[in-house]
């Protein structure tokens, strides 16, 4: 039996004053007419955005080389709102500028949307939908070499821990679910010691568009463990691109990170309607990117 798949929600977004969407990077024509289209999407705090967030995506990149029939056109990396409230979470425009700098001076494909951070705080099904929106509505998706239009697949990329929150009952809205794993999918990039096998079994149903991707190196660092080192006036030269340290030290940045509250990792709990989602779509470490 056809699974149907679940429609976009919405085509009304609101948008942060003088926001543009970035697109400069994105390539408006398929290399390969054979490919699907598709848009690697990274939500997460990014405070600050290190090697492993920007590794994620050639990970990623590999993996669709090797295993898929996808063509990537572009990436984004989506800072969340500052109404979060994560500790250790600094200003978004901190934050984006950090991504943006990453992003310029590492990378000939990422992009930074700041849509999602300059507002109230969206779930990431919203996202997802604001992104399909941009891409495929307001730029009119990409062309295959022979002039075909082909709308381009959103597809979120996250961290191991993410498929385990989506496995648990009343965490995530089935809703929800339904419009990332159904009409998007997503790139778990799996993480050593970490079993996906019991959390992918429970979300079977939407198993053919969830991509767990093995990383062959292993890589540890997060932004939690960044933060702290520049709290004890540690280098932390070579975790993150050049560009991000150099504005660190100039703005003096995490100086004083709220220490104690780091210990704290945000239990609030919900009845189940997918508002735990604050929990469950930005998770620290390699979740959603803290």
């Amino acid at each position: 039996m056809d699974v149907q798949v679940p429609a976009r929600r919405t085509n009304e977004f609101s948008n942060p004053s003088n926001y543009t969407f970035a697109s400069h990077r994105l390539r408006k024509i398929l290399r390969d007419s054979s490919k699907q289209p598709i848009v690697l999407v990274a939500c997460g705090s990014f405070s600050p955005v290190t090697y492993l967030h920007l590794r994620m995506f050639e990970m990623a990149k590999d993996y669709v080389r090797q295993n898929t029939n996808f063509e990537i056109i572009g990436g984004y990396l989506s800072p969340v709102s500052d109404q979060y409230n994560k500790p250790g979470l600094l200003s978004a425009q901190h934050r984006v500028n950090m991504c943006r700098l990453a992003a310029e001076e590492t990378s000939s494909w990422l992009m930074i949307d700041p849509w999602e951070a300059f507002q109230n705080y969206q779930r990431t099904a919203v996202v997802l939908d604001h992104f399909d929106y941009e891409i495929n509505t307001m730029l009119g998706g990409v062309q295959t070499q022979d002039g075909e239009h082909r709308n381009v697949g959103v597809m979120l990329l996250a961290g191991s821990d993410l498929i385990s929150t989506m496995s648990e009952p009343g965490v995530w809205s089935v809703e929800d679910l339904d419009l990332i794993l159904g009409r998007y999918g997503t790139f778990i990039i799996e993480r050593a010691g970490s079993s996906m096998e019991q959390a992918t079994d429970n979300l079977a149903r939407w198993r053919s568009n969830i991509h767990l991707v093995p990383q062959l190196i292993q890589n540890d660092v997060s932004s939690t463990k960044v933060r702290l080192f520049l709290r004890r006036g540690l280098s932390v030269r070579y975790l993150l691109p050049s560009a991000v340290v150099d504005y660190i030290e100039e703005h003096n940045l995490y100086l004083d990170d709220g220490a104690g509250a780091e210990k704290e990792k945000g239990k609030e709990k919900d009845s189940g309607s997918g508002r735990r989602e604050a929990d469950a779509g930005y998770p620290t470490k390699m979740l959603v990117l803290s």
